[in-house]
């Protein structure tokens, strides 16, 4: 039997049990609702496949990145009913970065693009971070710990170097 015969026996297999599922188990994965993120993956992918299979033309990576990545967060959020958005923000921000970096690795490594790159990575990361810290420590009363910053920071710089000198 050819390969081509079982990969192809095999996916027809899989799609047919996806769509006995989708229709008798109610999961609804083949609706509009759920499938519109193709719509912005699928020029990703091609800008991708379209460089990797001539292996002219980077440029095709910047967009290529960028609309896969945006494309792999509009599944996620679709599949979870955008409960995550509040916090998934910040990957529209690193999908540029992504799309940089692809050119920078596969563009002849300018180093230029790694500021912008870093840049915007850090702009993401720290974005991530502010959100997740920020609903995390939500017992904090913000009000009485700077006070206590100022007040150890204090304390600090009279016992540690250059502070406070006992007289002779």
């Amino acid at each position: 039997m050819d390969k081509r015969n079982i990969s192809l026996g095999t996916g027809l297999i899989l799609l047919g049990a996806l769509l006995f599922a989708n229709q008798y188990l109610d999961l609804d994965f083949f609706s509009m609702e759920k499938l519109w993120p193709v719509f912005v993956l699928i020029p990703g992918l091609v800008f991708q496949i379209s460089f990797f299979a001539s292996g002219r033309n980077p440029g095709l990576l910047v967009p290529g990145g960028i609309l896969t990545t945006i494309g792999m967060l509009f599944f996620f959020e679709t599949y979870t009913n955008w409960h995550f958005s509040e916090y998934t923000w910040p990957v529209y921000i690193f999908a540029v970065a992504v799309g940089l970096f692809q050119l920078y690795l596969f563009g002849g490594r300018h180093a230029g693009l790694l500021i912008p790159v870093g840049i915007l990575t850090l702009v993401s990361g720290m974005c991530f971070a502010m959100m997740i810290f920020g609903n995390l420590l939500t017992w904090i009363n913000y009000s009485t710990v700077l006070p206590a910053v100022l007040i150890l920071a204090g304390v600090l710089v009279l016992v540690g170097r250059g502070g406070y000198h006992k007289q002779q």
